[in-house]
């Protein structure tokens, strides 16, 4: 009897529903930035009455006001994807190596003059969706044995706060050598401060034998990156979607991808064919990425020839015309 009557105290103090958890309305017109209720269901939590008290602790400290309609956009805003109404266009490389890359070959202005150049020749292609500029940027570059050389913090933070002024996103790429996906990934987190940077992962350098052999992760591990990456931007209240963007040109580079989950809220996963050849070859290349649909948002990666001896290029080079003409049309397009 007791426990009825504490079940029915609960009940209509709490309502149909009792929840835990917030979230984040930013700050708008002078008000301070406010919690709204998400909600998940009454029972078996009713049944504890510690939960009880903390709903009642968390109710008490929050403020009372309605969200205006400015509150509710912009709440609205920094949840909707930017790959809904958008294509992404990246310049791939290193800033400071000419080999690695065609970011590392021009000025930063440079390179936005020409990205800007390119983006409006898809933009003609992209059917009323917007193009948005970015810049790619490896992170952590493999060495002999699987070690990996990081880039220096000052020249990130420039290029990152360079393409924040001029509206163009930054991705920064970890080869991840011969650690664990995990570590590489938590040396990338601190950067999502920076509300334009999304992070990338790429398996063919997993492995202690670079250039010798193809690296490999598992989906499991997919999955688990992902996870820790949405706990981080909810831990640290970072605003917005982020995407993580995971290389494949090889079945041996993401193992048992079937179990790859693309339904976490704050993570993106993009799924890139990134391999060179001539168009036949990519585009094989493609469709076996196409393969998954558990990972629809995919991606594409085109390879300059820059005359470097030793590396590898597209001969010839596929047109915005042949790009866009993929199946599915990939939502981030990159050039190396």
């Amino acid at each position: 009897m007791l426990r009825l009557v504490l079940l029915l105290v609960i009940f209509f103090a709490s309502g149909l529903n009792a929840t835990a958890e917030t979230v984040l309305i930013p700050a708008v017109a002078g008000r301070p930035a406010s919690f709204i209720p998400r909600t998940q269901p009454l029972f078996p939590a009713a049944y504890f009455t510690n939960q009880l008290r903390a709903i009642q602790q968390n109710n008490a400290a929050r403020p009372y006001w309605a969200a205006t309609k400015e509150e509710a956009a912009l709440s609205a805003s920094a949840r909707e994807s930017i790959l809904l109404n958008n294509y992404i266009l990246g310049y791939y490389g290193h800033p400071l190596s000419k080999n690695m890359g065609i970011l590392g070959r021009f000025s930063k202005d440079e390179l936005n003059r020409q990205l800007s150049a390119l983006a409006a020749e898809y933009q003609a292609l992209a059917d009323g969706k917007g193009i948005v500029k970015a810049f790619y940027i490896i992170f952590g570059t493999v060495w002999p044995g699987g070690d990996i050389g990081i880039i220096r913090e000052d020249v990130l933070r420039e290029w990152i706060e360079y393409a924040l002024e001029h509206d163009i996103l930054v991705f920064i790429d970890h080869q991840i050598g011969k650690y664990e996906p995990e570590h590489g990934l938590r040396l990338l987190l601190p950067w999502l401060k920076y509300p334009n940077v999304h992070l990338a992962l790429d398996p063919e350098w997993r492995t202690t034998k670079p250039m010798e052999e193809i690296g490999t992760v598992t989906g499991e591990e997919v999955n688990h990156v992902q996870r820790i990456m949405e706990e981080y931007l909810i831990a640290n209240n970072l605003p917005g979607e982020r995407m993580l963007v995971m290389h494949q040109f090889n079945w041996r580079m993401i193992t048992n991808r079937e179990v790859v989950r693309t339904n976490f809220e704050r993570v993106r996963l993009v799924h890139s064919a990134d391999g060179i050849g001539n168009p036949h070859q990519k585009r094989d290349s493609y469709a076996f990425n196409a393969q998954a649909r558990n990972m629809p948002v995919k991606s594409f990666k085109l390879f300059y020839n820059f005359e470097i001896p030793g590396a590898g290029f597209d001969n010839p080079l596929m047109s915005p015309r042949d790009v866009m003409g993929l199946n599915p049309r990939p939502y981030v397009i990159m050039y190396q």
